[in-house]
C-alpha cells in the first residue's frame, strides 16, 4: 500500500443575495473566553450617541488566530499595491474620527 498525499478538499461557498450586499462596520468590539472569541461589528454615525451591533461572529481561538494571519497577509498585499494605510489617533480614543455636533455629546 502506498501513502499518497491527500488532495486538499474543495469547498463550495455559497454567497446569498442578502450577504452579498454586505454590512458596513466602522467599529469592532472583541471579547474572548478560554473557548471562543466574539467579534461584534457595529456602525458609529456622527451625531448618533448609540451604536447597534449589526453582526456578531463567534469563533474558536484557533480560527481567530488564522483570521488574524489572513488579515495581516491581506493588509500587507494591499499596502504593497496601494501604499500604507494610515491610522489617525488611537482606536480607543472614543472619537472614531467624528466631531460631535453638540460638544456635550460623547460617543462611547
Amino acid at each position: 500500500m502506498t501513502n499518497q498525499p491527500q488532495q486538499p478538499q474543495q469547498i463550495n461557498i455559497e454567497l446569498g443575495e442578502k450577504e452579498a450586499e454586505g454590512i458596513y462596520s466602522n467599529l469592532a468590539i472583541i471579547t474572548h473566553s478560554p473557548a471562543e472569541f466574539v467579534v461584534d461589528f457595529t456602525r458609529v454615525l456622527p451625531g448618533v450617541p448609540k451604536a447597534k451591533v449589526h453582526a456578531r461572529i463567534i469563533m474558536t481561538p484557533q480560527h481567530a488566530k488564522l483570521l488574524l494571519k489572513a488579515l495581516e497577509d491581506n493588509i500587507d498585499k494591499f499596502e504593497k499595491k496601494f501604499g500604507e494605510i494610515k491610522i489617525q489617533g488611537e482606536p480607543s480614543s472614543g472619537g472614531f474620527g467624528f466631531q460631535p455636533i453638540d460638544p456635550e455629546v460623547r460617543i462611547h
